[in-house]
């Protein structure tokens, strides 16, 4: 993408605000006026916190830490959020723009491999015309764009050229677990389709010499205590939407948020059918090796 077209997608992406379809959920409130979808975030970002991560996969920590800045509000309502606190709330700090890059400088300046935007759907246009000035200001290590998979393509075009690193999350290959978990119609299909579109904008992971991650699609499936979230399908559709992209099959689930009030959701899936699935996942050509913990 040309930088002389960038002003104009940011454009494009705040006037989606005035009858927001920023995300599939299409809640068509006017955000620039104040009113709430179901993101409960208005025309600003507001900000968890911002710090060097070491938690997340290893391709992102490096040696310096993934540079995490945390967003409040989420456009899923997953019953299970181990991140409730930030994702279901509106707790943070309203910051513009110009703040965030400070953010990311100073992460940079600490020694973070990358910038991690993390829950970032419901403000991808404060999250574009961040990464916009940011390069102004000769910042050039990746930019992450962390997600819950429940992306518009629309959105997710005019942020081609801008995203470095995709990392969306696949939750269900069940409609019904979409609706009954996270509150979304159609997770599935559209998981799928903004998969397909993040692979085509960056492709594959790419690593540097030391193992670090320097462009590409990084998948992550929690894996759900009774298959809920049909975790073999999970794999397969990846495999299908984008060959030989990354996937990290994730054994941490637990119990938390309004998951009580789901008997299902109170046990853990087995460390025997975790291993399994990772060894499906590499059979189906997609990539393991040094991405999981």
């Amino acid at each position: 993408m040309q930088t002389t077209e960038i002003p104009e997608n940011i454009r494009f992406l705040r006037e989606m605000l005035r009858n927001c379809r920023l995300c599939p959920r299409v809640c068509h409130v006017d955000r620039t006026a104040g009113q709430l979808g179901a993101c409960m975030t208005g025309m600003n970002a507001r900000i968890s916190s911002a710090l060097p991560h070491f938690g997340e996969e290893p391709p992102l920590v490096g040696r310096g830490g993934s540079g995490t800045i945390f967003f409040t509000g989420c456009n899923l309502g997953c019953v299970f959020c181990q991140n409730y606190d930030i994702s279901q709330t509106d707790d943070g700090t309203d910051c513009s723009p110009d703040d965030i890059v400070t953010m990311a400088l100073r992460l940079r300046q600490r020694g973070c491999e990358n910038i991690n935007f993390v829950t970032p759907t419901h403000v991808t246009h404060v999250v574009a015309e961040v990464i916009v000035k940011a390069r102004d200001r000769h910042l050039t290590v990746p930019m992450v764009f962390n997600c819950g998979g429940y992306e518009s393509v629309e959105t997710l075009m005019h942020l081609d050229g801008l995203i470095d690193i995709y990392m969306p999350d696949f939750k269900y290959a069940d409609e019904e677990a979409g609706r009954k978990y996270s509150q979304v119609s159609q997770y599935p299909a559209v998981a799928t389709a903004a998969l397909k579109e993040m692979y085509r904008q960056v492709g594959k992971l790419q690593l540097s010499a030391q193992g670090v991650a320097l462009k590409g699609v990084l998948v992550r499936h929690l894996v759900l205590p009774h298959d809920l979230a049909q975790s073999r399908k999970v794999i397969e559709i990846v495999s299908q939407a984008a060959p030989g992209c990354a996937i990290n099959i994730m054994g941490q689930y637990r119990p938390s948020y309004h998951a009580a009030s789901y008997p299902e959701l109170l046990e853990y899936p087995s460390i025997k059918e975790i291993h399994a699935l990772r060894e499906f996942a590499g059979h189906c050509g997609l990539m393991r090796k040094g991405i999981e913990h």
